[in-house]
């Protein structure tokens, strides 16, 4: 039975596809390198490395092209591929943004740094600071959750007008997320 939404999932499908791709540049962009090579092994500019190599790999795994052939006819084969890659599109989002946000806490971490170190390097009397800038990066990572995360796209896409009635659940995005880190 053809349910007149293929139109609705393709849409949605390119809306996904290009917040993914401007998430991309944007993990592009960010530096992974410190000016000062003695900061490299530092928190924040291992966390950005690490989102690097993250943006990596989301850009880089197979999509699942394994969609389960119907009955239904054309429309039905049609409404299965199009949820299939509706699915692929809008976990790799999902995952764009973490690896976004997280960078994103990482920079500040670096600006944070900067403004403590006052163009000089790391000694005892800045010493406690750098311990608590070292901490805020830590707690905001650890705020930066797939239920915080699919929350936030979730108001956004609602806040634009874009059809969400079939959007992925958060299971379905994490399971998803664990087929590609095998």
């Amino acid at each position: 039975m053809a349910d007149g939404l293929n139109e609705y999932r393709t849409a949605r499908v390119a809306e996904v596809l290009s917040d993914f791709r401007t998430l991309q540049y944007f993990i592009a962009a960010a530096p992974v390198n410190p000016n000062d090579m003695d900061d490299y092994y530092t928190e924040g500019w291992a966390a950005l490395r690490q989102c690097a190599l993250d943006g990596q790999h989301i850009l880089n795994c197979a999509a699942d092209i394994t969609v389960p052939r119907t009955t239904g006819g054309p429309e039905e084969q049609a409404k299965a591929e199009l949820k299939q890659v509706y699915l692929d599109a809008y976990a790799r989002r999902h995952e764009g943004q973490k690896i976004y946000l997280r960078q994103a806490a990482a920079q500040r971490w670096i600006e944070w740094r900067e403004q403590i170190l006052l163009g000089g390097r790391p000694h005892s009397g800045n010493h406690s600071q750098l311990r608590g800038c070292d901490q805020q990066l830590r707690t905001e990572l650890a705020t930066i959750t797939d239920e915080a995360i699919y929350s936030e796209l979730l108001a956004s896409d609602i806040a634009m007008g874009r059809w969400t009635d079939e959007d992925p659940s958060i299971r379905s995005v994490q399971r998803w997320v664990r087929a590609r880190r095998r």
